[in-house]
């Protein structure tokens, strides 16, 4: 019962839920049939499998608040298309998992970057390193290799169909394709996605007291959600899109098929919760010492975050693990310290990426419309394959500068 006194849990559990309602009121509506009528029909932009991808690809990449909203958002753009153009919800899901994670990672003006940087700053406050927290920052997302080669993996599979593995396999599902000849007013998909962000930044600001890199993710995507809501109804009324009863039966609706995965949520995060308590972490670290050759070492580090990050289900605890301990390691061994950083962040957005526990993966099952299970199988050969290219990287990279 430890986890609901925890704010950012139930915000976070309330937020799974309220999504429910706002995907289910924008294709209620008509919002959805307007977005495909608009994209396929009006503008002539979205008529193959290869574009039908790509709005969720861009967004993934352009929206990078927060993880969770970037996979919502391109969740909701991709779904109607990838229906109507039959790719599998799983290879929505993995679209939306694999930009939205990597992109925060890279582009760290966001909660991202605030972490990083105070945990960087907690280094140079201990005497390991010198210089300035932005400075080492940048450095060390220079070597964040597995966020870089996530999003190119990510876009060949995109723009050329390439489907391995399980993803050969994966169902298409059929529920929007009514939505195909549908004319709806694109306005009802359009406006609810610009509050949804528009509300995060703004609560992000304010969460923060004024800067972005401080704000509350879990807390800014609640009450932009509740505030989404509350402008759908009005709007929605205003335009006749729906009654109020039928507004407030839609969104129940939602809700409630989102209960299930609000479950999962809370599974996750305890599973989580108990592997930090054992001390996974700590007890992983354990292993690498002095007689590791230092141009191995970053190989190492991402090898290790990787494994923490899967099985506590989180990146931004196996970076609070594992910086201070990759850091001092670096630095006694006399390996690039910037190099060990880059292979934390990339071991532990690797990790994270694969784990069924983290909030990303359920976050973006969620928000595909496909289960957590599915879309664990189906991406786990494209991750694998970046991993395999980052490893390799990190072992010329530490060669070369050691």
């Amino acid at each position: 019962m430890g986890l609901l006194n925890e704010v950012w849990v139930l915000k976070t559990l309330a937020f799974a839920i309220m999504v429910g309602s706002v995907m289910n009121l924008i294709e209620r509506s008509g919002g959805v049939g307007g977005l495909v009528h608009e994209l396929s029909t009006k503008r002539s932009l979205i008529n193959s499998k290869r574009a039908a991808l790509m709005p969720s690809f861009i967004a993934g990449l352009i929206i990078f608040i927060e993880s969770s909203i970037t996979s919502l958002v391109a969740g909701a753009i991709g779904r109607p298309f990838c229906d109507k153009y039959g790719i599998s919800r799983a290879k929505l899901a993995f679209v939306c998992d694999s930009t939205s994670a990597p992109v925060c990672s890279i582009i760290t003006i966001n909660g991202w970057g605030a972490l990083l940087l105070g945990l960087i700053g907690g280094q140079i406050a201990a005497g390991l390193i010198v210089g300035e927290e932005a400075q080492w920052l940048i450095s060390a997302i220079a070597y964040n290799f597995y966020a870089y080669i996530a999003l190119i993996v990510t876009f060949l599979a995109v723009w050329y169909n390439i489907d391995i593995g399980p993803m050969k396999h994966a169902m298409v599902s059929t529920s929007s394709l009514e939505c195909d000849d549908a004319t709806g007013d694109v306005g009802l998909f359009v406006w609810p996605m610009v509050w949804m962000i528009g509300g995060v930044l703004l609560f992000m600001l304010i969460t923060g007291n004024g800067s972005l890199l401080k704000g509350s993710g879990s807390t800014s995507i609640f009450y932009a959600l509740l505030v989404t809501l509350g402008l759908m109804f009005v709007y929605y009324r205003l335009k006749n899109a729906m009654s109020t009863q039928d507004f407030l039966f839609s969104a129940y609706e939602g809700a409630k098929s989102m209960a299930p995965i609000a479950l999962i949520l809370l599974l996750a995060f305890a599973i989580g919760g108990v592997s930090s308590d054992m001390q996974v972490g700590q007890f992983l670290a354990s292993f690498i010492g002095d007689y590791l050759p230092p141009q191995y070492l970053a190989a190492a580090i991402f090898i290790l975050a990787a494994i923490i990050a899967f099985a506590t289900g989180t990146s931004w605890g196996t970076f609070s693990i594992m910086l201070p301990i990759a850091v001092p390691l670096a630095i006694g061994l006399d390996a690039p310290v910037a190099l060990a950083m880059g292979a934390v962040i990339s071991g532990g957005v690797f990790g994270d990426h694969c784990s069924p526990i983290s909030d990303t993966t359920i976050i973006s099952s969620m928000a595909s419309g496909c289960s957590v299970q599915e879309h664990t199988k189906t991406q786990l050969p494209y991750a694998l394959i970046s991993a395999g290219i980052s490893l390799t990287l990190f072992v010329i990279v530490g060669l070369v500068i050691s």
